[in-house]
């Protein structure tokens, strides 16, 4: 019961990933906003919709407290009511798990614009848009001169950190989401908030086309390393009181492994102490290559 009488926003929270971290949360204690539009897995309306309330039926089935959002997490109107909703709901708010997303797969020469935006901005937006509504709220508390203990989780992907062929969109998005993560641990920290993101592997919507081409079913009763309840732990953990001091971070799971990103820094340089001539270029930057560990392969590419 780690996260015992907290109260957790969880974006996209109908199926997969989501779901099974709001579930976690509300096992561990938490109360929950199941926040999820009930979109198809290319961000089309689907029939029918109500994967939100399906989880809130689900927690309180487990004797658990939740509530249902259906707000935009890419509007700015819906994003604000959303953490309004936690604050009315539950009369505070103590961790946000940005999640929601979904796919549009292209190679970069048949992308469209269109599928480029949509991409970008439930992801990428809809990071930003409950982070900056959630940041406000906590900020105002402190400047209030009341305690805040706060986090935020953000996802992240492999495809962000090392690139994916065929995901240009996707990757773009992700790897704008480590960068936000960044600057929002540094920025909220005064006032008490951790904010880090994590890079799943998981069986979701989203990639179950890719694990049935690749990967054979599990033995009955044997461990499902891609289930995505596997993530959840790590997440749950990240917004929970225990992970106080750990901000900016970036961590990949997937099955039983977890993994710390050692992401961009300083590497091999050479200072000449004046303007570089052209010609000169060339021998100095193979010289820094050389020096430095090769990178790790985009996925997918050959």
């Amino acid at each position: 019961m780690i996260c015992r009488d907290r109260v957790v926003v969880v974006t996209g929270a109908g199926r997969g990933l989501g779901r099974a971290h709001a579930l976690e949360f509300a096992r561990q204690g938490a109360r929950v906003v199941v926040n999820d539009l009930g979109v198809s897995r290319d961000g089309a309306p689907e029939p029918g919709g109500g994967p939100a309330a399906e989880v809130v039926r689900e927690i309180e089935a487990l004797g658990g407290r939740a509530v249902a959002s259906g707000h935009d997490v890419a509007d700015e109107r819906g994003a604000r009511e959303l953490i309004a909703t936690a604050l009315e709901e539950f009369g505070r708010l103590d961790a946000l798990v940005n999640n929601a997303g979904f796919l549009r797969d292209r190679m970069l020469v048949n992308l469209g614009l269109d599928d480029w935006e949509a991409v970008l901005r439930v992801h990428l937006t809809g990071h930003f848009l409950p982070l900056r509504a959630a940041g406000a709220h906590w900020r105002a508390e402190a400047k209030a001169g009341r305690a805040v203990d706060a986090r935020i989780v953000n996802t992240s992907s492999g495809a962000g950190l090392l690139g994916s062929v065929g995901q240009g969109n996707y990757a773009a998005a992700k790897a704008g989401i480590v960068g936000l993560t960044l600057v929002a641990a540094a920025e909220l920290a005064p006032y008490g908030v951790t904010v880090n993101a994590i890079a799943p592997a998981a069986r979701t919507r989203m990639t179950e086309e890719v694990f049935a081409a690749t990967m054979a079913p599990p033995e009955p009763g044997a461990f499902d390393a891609m289930a995505p309840e596997n993530v959840s732990p790590l997440v749950v953990w990240l917004g929970s009181a225990d992970s106080r001091g750990v901000t900016g971070r970036v961590f990949e799971a997937d099955g039983g492994r977890l993994c710390l990103m050692d992401g961009f820094r300083h590497g091999p340089a050479i200072d000449k102490g004046a303007r570089w001539d052209p010609a000169a270029v060339g021998p100095a930057v193979r010289d820094l290559i050389a020096r430095a560990p090769d990178p790790e392969p985009v996925y997918g590419a050959r």
